[in-house]
């Protein structure tokens, strides 16, 4: 059996106004940092892990190192699972895209999987290479507890994918920072375990 805990990224610089960040490099906070720290306790306290991947952007890259502190793992970056990519909408805040693309912000906002971002990625190119990299992630470890330090766009992508939902319903999942998500595969069969935990970060 494997085990795969979901953890969506630490908290970075400019998360509140939402913008769209995408592909952008961002650090994390100083309370980033010990969501990180707090987040490393509750999954070595639970899981013996063996392996952990996550997105080759910065601010997954780092929590992933933080998580790795004393296991000396060396966190993979693996491109398959990196934000999705947002096009012209790229570092705009949400008030910018509604004055220069009103209705594709309402398809975005109500009908995502219908939604075609300007030069950006669709949520059925997001889906097809985060179900590919699953699908090797699994072959990889057919057996052991595996972390994918992971962007919310991804997991929400991931949690569709995994519950048999359409992507329509991407937005019935909103993954918190540090937030985690265990789903366990064993003889072709995925079960979700849990979505979304956050008691872990009640100090931070």
């Amino acid at each position: 059996m494997t085990t795969l805990i979901l953890v969506r990224h630490a908290e970075v610089e400019g998360i509140e106004p939402p913008v769209f960040h995408g592909r952008i490099v961002l650090p994390l906070t100083p309370r980033g940092i010990r969501q990180a720290e707090l987040t490393r306790e509750a999954l070595h306290a639970r899981w013996a892990i063996d392996a952990i991947y996550c997105s080759p952007l910065t601010r997954c890259v780092r929590t992933a190192d933080i998580l790795n502190e004393t296991l000396h793992l060396n966190p993979v970056p693996h491109p398959g699972l990196t934000d999705i990519d947002y096009g012209a909408w790229t570092n705009l805040a949400i008030e910018d895209v509604a004055l220069r693309w009103p209705r594709q912000l309402e398809q975005w906002r109500h009908y995502p999987q219908d939604c075609s971002v300007p030069g950006g990625e669709s949520l059925q190119e997001v889906a097809a290479r985060v179900v590919a990299t699953l699908s090797q992630l699994l072959t990889a470890h057919a057996s052991g507890t595996v972390v994918l330090v992971l962007h919310d766009s991804v997991i929400r992508v991931l949690l569709c994918h995994l519950l048999g939902l359409p992507l329509s319903s991407y937005w019935l999942f909103d993954p918190s920072l540090c937030g985690i998500s265990v789903v366990t595969h064993h003889e072709n069969r995925i079960t979700v375990h849990s979505i979304n935990e956050t008691q872990h970060l009640i100090n931070a």
